[in-house]
């Protein structure tokens, strides 16, 4: 877990070198992002410099340290959490990097019930202390690897690119969906499709998925500067636009 805040630099993610007197030499000190798991927290609270150093890590599974890159661990999974705009002290986070985000969540408030649930479970210990792993990194290879089998149609391919190329032509968007969320697209209709027990993805598993893959990747005109919060209506709209395949 990293706890980004507005002082966090690039180094404190990803490692520096660290001269040892003792070797004459340079020692490479890896930083929290040479995890399985990283979760970045209110992600949004550090500068867009320190932001972009999770850019190469998101995208090459690699951190590149005064000039040498070096390989993350297998398998390498991001998780972040960030704070709403209206927050003070938050800084919005660039496209760039949010297109390298495959899904965005938003959680909102507990029901009643979940509330006094989260009240009962903390009232004698933390339920982090009681966490176990319920799968091995060699598991999470093999289900990535078993998704990427998952067969796609060309019809169902035609109808993600009908999805992304409708939203840079929607007039209410001002940057549509990218080649990336696209390709973010389809992985994560394989993978629904996985866990749903199918070797094949069906229409319906792209429809379900597109509003929270590819809203977070699109900006809104807005006039008032709160496209972001237009985001996921816009997303939608355009879904409802496309006709699916039969």
């Amino acid at each position: 877990r990293i706890q980004f805040t507005p002082d966090l630099l690039p180094s404190d993610i990803t490692g520096t070198n660290v001269f040892d007197p003792d070797a004459g030499g340079f020692d490479f000190r890896p930083g929290p992002i040479f995890a399985h798991v990283v979760l970045a927290d209110e992600i949004n609270r550090t500068n867009p410099r320190t932001q972009s150093s999770l850019l190469e890590a998101m995208s090459e599974a690699a951190v590149s340290v005064d000039g040498e890159t070096r390989p993350l661990p297998k398998p390498f999974l991001v998780l972040a959490t960030q704070n709403p705009f209206e927050f003070e002290g938050t800084y919005p986070l660039p496209e760039s990097q949010l297109d390298r985000f495959l899904i965005r969540l938003e959680i909102g408030y507990p029901t009643a019930e979940q509330e006094r649930a989260v009240l009962k479970a903390q009232q004698t210990a933390h339920p982090l202390r009681d966490l176990t792993p319920v799968v091995t990194g060699e598991q999470v290879l093999a289900l990535q690897a078993a998704t990427r089998d998952v067969r796609v149609e060309d019809s169902v391919l035609d109808y993600i690119v009908a999805i992304s190329h409708a939203s840079r032509d929607a007039p209410e968007v001002a940057v549509g969906v990218s080649p990336r969320g696209s390709l973010a697209l389809r992985r994560a209709a394989q993978a629904l499709a996985l866990v749903r027990g199918r070797d094949y993805v069906i229409p319906d598993d792209v429809k379900e998925l597109a509003v929270p893959v590819l809203a977070h990747r699109i900006v809104v005109e807005d006039e008032l500067g709160a496209g972001r919060s237009r985001a996921r209506d816009a997303m939608q709209r355009v879904v409802e636009t496309v006709a699916a395949p039969l």
